[in-house]
């Protein structure tokens, strides 16, 4: 068990180092993984499941004695993801299939990768937990919408079908694992630290298996489709950031949103995109799992370093929380 533990810590710890590793390893070899695909959805499933073994309702305390970060950072990421995607999707002319996966990257909900960056980089954790826990359950009406009204233009979007598959693919995993946590607490407890390292290696496969079917679409539109997920990333982190400012929110609820609104569950878009779309259109949430967990403890490692002068804040009422860096994601 403490070997596993040791590797799980290190699966978590260098997360987009792996990341990228296996998505340079299909790109220059992809036979061997191309028959992976079909395991996609699990995986996420897997991963969702790790999600709710974690889960507490006290993880939602923060909604209902502070709900306005919350609201302002759930909205701002269901707002700003979506409408920049669409933006830059324009404005880089790209193809209809990569444009609708650009918007559906904009438009899955945050990523538990996140959680993490947050409690690096000195910010509102409980804030953190709570906009992850209800992004998540509001995708399966949310996410099918927007994408209805900003991707249709480029190819058809059956909102009722992508409505079923996030249910199947988020919501039943992470009820069964939040099911599995209060039946079976002890267990849960003493396996818990072994979690990441599942969920590393679900991640990594996906990368991999989608790599590995879009093999010369990367060496054709790889950089015009990083730059997008690049610039897509970047104007989340700073809009969310912004917006926590002009609502006069403190410098730890500004950390936090910032992070939630930037970073994206890109394993969601990756599931959505091969079932609902095409291969190609995963592409930008293939992207978005490497760069993300590259800009994310980037962004972090800065504001770790820069000490927040200001009142005590919820942090220090935060409710435990063990957070599983390979579920953003991707």
């Amino acid at each position: 068990m403490k070997i596993l533990e040791t590797l799980s810590t290190i699966a978590g710890k260098y997360f987009a180092f792996w990341v990228i590793a296996i998505a340079v390893i299909a790109f220059m070899v992809p036979t061997p993984f191309l028959g992976l695909g079909g395991y996609i959805t699990i995986l996420l499933g897997v991963v969702m499941f790790g999600m709710g073994l974690t889960l507490k309702p006290v993880d939602f305390k923060i909604v209902l004695t502070k709900p306005l970060p919350v609201i302002v950072g759930v909205g701002a990421q269901f707002i700003i993801m979506p409408l920049v995607a669409f933006a830059l999707a324009h404005l880089l002319k790209l193809p209809p299939e990569l444009a609708a996966g650009l918007v559906l990257l904009g438009c899955v909900p945050g990523g538990t990768a996140s959680n993490v960056m947050v409690y690096l980089a000195k910010g509102n954790l409980a804030l953190s937990v709570a906009m992850t826990s209800l992004s998540t359950l509001l995708a399966p009406v949310v996410t099918p919408l927007l994408l209805l009204l900003l991707a249709g233009q480029w190819l058809p979007v059956d909102p009722v079908s992508m409505f079923k598959s996030i249910v199947q693919v988020i919501i039943i995993p992470i009820i069964l694992g939040f099911a599995v946590q209060k039946l079976f607490p002890k267990a849960v407890e003493k396996s818990i630290s072994i979690v990441p390292l599942i969920s590393v290696t679900a991640i990594l496969i996906i990368v991999s298996a989608v790599t590995a079917a879009n093999a010369d679409n990367v060496a054709s539109s790889g950089l015009v489709v990083f730059i997008a997920v690049f610039l897509h990333n970047g104007f989340g982190l700073l809009l969310g950031y912004l917006t926590a400012v002009m609502l006069g929110l403190n410098e730890n609820d500004r950390r936090a949103i910032s992070i939630e609104v930037g970073m994206q569950n890109s394993g969601l878009g990756v599931a959505l995109a091969t079932a609902h779309f095409s291969p190609l259109a995963a592409l930008p949430s293939v992207w978005g799992a490497i760069w993300h967990n590259i800009s994310g403890p980037i962004l972090a490692t800065i504001w770790s370093k820069k000490p927040i002068v200001e009142e005590k804040d919820e942090r220090d009422d935060a409710p435990e929380v063990t957070v599983l860096t390979p579920s953003e994601k991707l």
